[in-house]
């Protein structure tokens, strides 16, 4: 009965320091997400990567509540627990490092790929495997919306470690047409033509020129390609520019009686070889 007694006083004198303790661990979680919140909307009106405002309002809300924590185990008198608390974790992030290493490595991607500058939601990429806008970037996995509305799934590590093309960095972009003409058609004034049809359709801006190159004497046509620069920040802004340019292309080589030939072979057969065949053609034919 006196150990209960003993027991029951220093409950008693303990209910105040565990009662300021709750208070402080109910006023942390409040603080943190009232700051993380209003985080947020500092972080809107001067940071464009969603991504990194995430993390900094998350890492902001985790201090807060931590040190919230080590404020109630101080009121309570856990100065002894808190210290055991710290070594235990540490040994328990340690085992748990070792165990989820390739984890891990996604969350330290992730956390790489939030503050580059150069990378950003809503931005249009292309990997070895995948090309898409980037729709999120979590802790674990980059999520890129493919044009054909699909969603891939891809770990932060993986991404970073393969070569990209961030379509959406500038708004200009060059891009090349390929095509043939007959042999014989006059090629000065070919080149001419094409050039004057497409600068009209595709002004080009200063220190941008459109490029014309006769490029190599083919089985049945004479090549070219024809470069010039559009605005160019998603793969179907391209996909059109070079549509219209076929397009454009084709209509003047049809006014114009310019050939595009088809892949041609010219067979030379001497008489006798001619003769020979026609007797077997005409041998299998009666039979």
């Amino acid at each position: 009965m006196d150990k209960l007694n003993g027991w029951w006083e220093a409950i008693l004198l303990k209910l105040p320091n565990v009662a300021i303790a709750i208070v402080v661990i109910i006023c942390s979680f409040l603080l943190a997400r009232f700051l993380g919140n209003l985080l947020l909307k500092i972080l809107r009106r001067r940071m464009q990567n969603q991504s990194v405002r995430r993390l900094l309002a998350k890492a902001l809300k985790i201090i807060i509540v931590l040190g919230g924590f080590f404020i109630a185990l101080g009121v309570l008198n856990l100065d002894k627990a808190l210290t055991s608390i710290l070594a235990g974790a540490g040994v328990v992030a340690l085992a748990i490092g070792l165990a989820l290493q390739s984890t891990l490595s996604n969350t330290f991607s992730g956390v790489m790929l939030s503050f580059l500058p150069r990378l950003q939601i809503g931005d249009y990429v292309e990997t070895n495997d995948h090309g898409g806008y980037i729709h999120e970037i979590s802790m674990r996995n980059l999520v890129l919306k493919r044009p054909d509305g699909q969603f891939v799934v891809m770990p932060n590590s993986k991404f970073i470690e393969e070569p990209f093309i961030n379509y959406s960095l500038i708004d200009r972009g060059r891009i090349t047409v390929s095509c043939g003409v007959a042999y014989g058609t006059e090629l000065h004034s070919v080149k001419k033509m094409v050039m004057e049809k497409v600068k009209k359709a595709f002004p080009q801006k200063d220190n941008e020129k459109i490029e014309f190159y006769y490029t190599k004497f083919n089985d049945s046509s004479i090549d070219f390609i024809l470069r010039f620069w559009i605005d160019f920040v998603k793969k179907g802004q391209m996909y059109a520019a070079q549509d219209k340019a076929i397009l454009l292309i084709n209509d003047l080589f049809n006014e114009n009686n310019i050939e595009i030939p088809f892949p041609i072979r010219t067979l030379n057969v001497s008489e006798e070889q001619l003769g020979n065949m026609n007797a077997i053609f005409n041998e299998r034919k009666s039979e």
